[in-house]
C-alpha cells in the first residue's frame, strides 16, 4: 500500500525533473538585452572594484543577453562542453572591455565575466548565434540602443537628481523605438535609483522587438540617475 500523499511526490518530483530539463532545451524565442549603469551599481552596500584597465567611462554597460521563452521560462546553462574561449573574441576583446566591462571584485580583465555569461546564457543561443557572433550581437546592440546618449537628449543626465521614471521609459522607446524595462535598486541611502534596462531583441540578435514577457520591476515613481 502505498502512503497517502506519495502520488503528489512523484508528481512534484517529475515536475521538477521536466523543470530541468526544459531550462537545459536551447529553444527560446527572444532575448532580453540587459545594459547597467554603474554608478547603480558601485554606490549600493555592494562592493565594487574597477576592472583591471581602469575606471570605465560613465556610459551604460552590457550585463548580458539573454535567451527567454514566451511562457515566462528560460534556458540555462545549456552545453556544458562548449566553454567560454578568449581566442574566439580576440578580436573584439578590447572593446568588449570598453563596452562590457567588469565591476565585480577582485579587480579583473572581465574574462571571468564573459565567461559566465557564455556558459549561462550564450551556450543556449547556439541554434542562432555562435561564440563570436553572441558577444558581437551585443556590442552591436548597445551601440543601436545608445542609451547614455539617448537619454541626454531627453534632458536626463547622471548628476545625481530625480528623475520621473515614466520620463525615462518614454525617452527610451522614443530612442529606440521599442518599451524598456527599468530595474532599480537602492543606494547607500535608501533611495531608489535606476540600475538596469531590459529591451527585447529577436532570436538572431539582429534586431530589438515588443517584449511579450515584461521581467517584475520595483521602481519608484521618481528615481536618482547617480553620477558616476
Amino acid at each position: 500500500m502505498e502512503f497517502k500523499g506519495s502520488n503528489l511526490i512523484k508528481l512534484m518530483l517529475l515536475t521538477q525533473c521536466l523543470t530541468v530539463l526544459c531550462n537545459h532545451s536551447p529553444k527560446f524565442d527572444y532575448f532580453y538585452f540587459v545594459q547597467q549603469w554603474p554608478g547603480s551599481y558601485c554606490d549600493t552596500r555592494r562592493p565594487c572594484c574597477y576592472p583591471s584597465t581602469g575606471k570605465p567611462a560613465a556610459n551604460f554597460g552590457i550585463h548580458g543577453l539573454w535567451p527567454q521563452r514566451n511562457d515566462g521560462t528560460y534556458p540555462s546553462n545549456c552545453d556544458h562542453n562548449h566553454h567560454f574561449n578568449s581566442s574566439q573574441i580576440s578580436n573584439i576583446t578590447l572593446q568588449l572591455k570598453i563596452e562590457w566591462p567588469t565591476l565585480s571584485c577582485p579587480s579583473n580583465d572581465g574574462l571571468k565575466f564573459w565567461a559566465h555569461e557564455w556558459e549561462k546564457h550564450g551556450t543556449c543561443s547556439k541554434s542562432k548565434l555562435e561564440h563570436h557572433e553572441y558577444f558581437e550581437s551585443a556590442l552591436k546592440l548597445k551601440q543601436i540602443a545608445n542609451l547614455t546618449q539617448t537619454l541626454k537628449n531627453a534632458g536626463i543626465n547622471p548628476d545625481g537628481r530625480s528623475y520621473p521614471l515614466i520620463k525615462i521609459k518614454e525617452a527610451i522607446k522614443k530612442g529606440t523605438g521599442f518599451t524598456p524595462v527599468i530595474h532599480c535598486n537602492v543606494d547607500k541611502t535608501g533611495k531608489s535609483q535606476i540600475f538596469e534596462v531590459y529591451l527585447c531583441v529577436n532570436t538572431t540578435g539582429s534586431n530589438f522587438t515588443e517584449c511579450k514577457v515584461f521581467p517584475k520591476s520595483i521602481c519608484k515613481p521618481s528615481i536618482v540617475f547617480p553620477i558616476f
